[in-house]
């Protein structure tokens, strides 16, 4: 067998159906491969659901989401574990594409961001011109876990995902990969989520979320120097935050002009680098308005990244 289609769920009959159906369109001998969805307790019709759809299922209530992909991982039968994620939905050609890969040398890893669904809103969509890729194919650090195919073989070398961790697990099985192979973003390999965040509130929530188990992480797999980057950025981002606020306060209470004009030209400058960062990431889009809305959604970005210290149990 060739893949084992791993998908984690919970509570998710709104989005397994059309992420299931989406995979019983699939342009691949059926014998070729398996789909297996761990459920993590869901209280609704998930399960139901993907019996319907012939799935096989497993209900493991206990399990953080990396364990639920572990315990797929030890069922699969496919030569590759595919993980994706209940919210998703793919390509006719998604497991053809992914086809390539295999007899590619010293590729462990291949998969590649989801895209944002056609009628998602602008959060959706800023986001995802973040996280997309130049060129077709590339190497890359590492893959999100909703699209993320691995041998099976080093995958159980490296011991599969780290339980431990609430989330940013797929950035720590990345780096113990990438120490077996290359890891590779393909552009044909077609997912969209359709549960990305939708609002900006939803967005500094999740990544705040995510933020937290980013400096986890760092206890579990040490600090690597291309890291340090997404850990300090935030916590700068804060900072010159906290000072423009502390600067503005004081200068309104005392009626000081000067220190008013200085703290107004300090947050121009610290804020430079982000609305240069929004208009490069940007101009893929031919929209000026959802280019200063990825300026807005990586302020929130860095804001929530960066409170996240505050909440991280040590």
């Amino acid at each position: 067998m060739d893949f084992s289609i791993i998908i984690p769920a919970k509570n998710e009959q709104k989005h397994l159906p059309s992420c299931l159906d989406s995979l019983s369109q699939l342009d691949y001998p059926q014998e070729a491969y398996e789909i297996l969805v761990i459920d993590n307790g869901s209280t609704d019709n998930t399960v139901a659901i993907a019996k319907q759809y012939g799935a096989k299922v497993f209900i493991r209530p206990e399990l953080t989401v990396a364990g639920l992909r572990n315990f797929g991982a030890s069922y699969a039968q496919g030569r590759y574990l595919a993980f994706l994620d209940a919210d998703c939905t793919v390509a006719s050609d998604w497991l053809a594409a992914a086809s390539l890969w295999p007899k590619q040398a010293n590729v462990c890893c291949f998969g590649g961001p989801p895209e944002s669904p056609g009628n998602g809103t602008w959060v959706q969509k800023a986001w995802y011109i973040v996280r997309c890729k130049q060129h077709m194919t590339e190497e890359v650090e590492w893959l999100e876990s909703m699209n993320m195919f691995v041998r099976k073989e080093i995958f159980d070398q490296v011991h599969g995902f780290d339980e431990t961790l609430i989330t940013c697990e797929d950035y720590d099985l990345s780096l113990r990969l990438r120490q077996h192979g290359r890891i590779v973003a393909d552009k044909r390999i077609r997912t969209v989520h359709h549960g990305e965040a939708a609002t900006l509130g939803h967005f500094y929530r999740k990544e705040s979320w995510r933020g937290v188990s980013n400096f986890s992480g760092l206890g579990r797999h040490g600090l690597h120097l291309r890291e340090l980057p997404s850990l300090l950025a935030p916590i700068v981002f804060v900072l010159c935050l906290a000072v423009t606020t502390a600067g503005l306060v004081v200068s309104v209470v005392k009626g000081d002009t000067l220190l008013f004009w200085s703290v107004v030209a300090f947050l121009l400058l610290w804020q430079l680098p982000i609305f240069l960062l929004a208009m490069l990431k940007g101009r893929v889009s031919n929209s000026f308005q959802l280019r200063c809305g990825l300026y807005l959604l990586l302020n929130t970005y860095f804001l929530a990244r960066g409170m996240a210290m505050f909440r991280w149990k040590r």
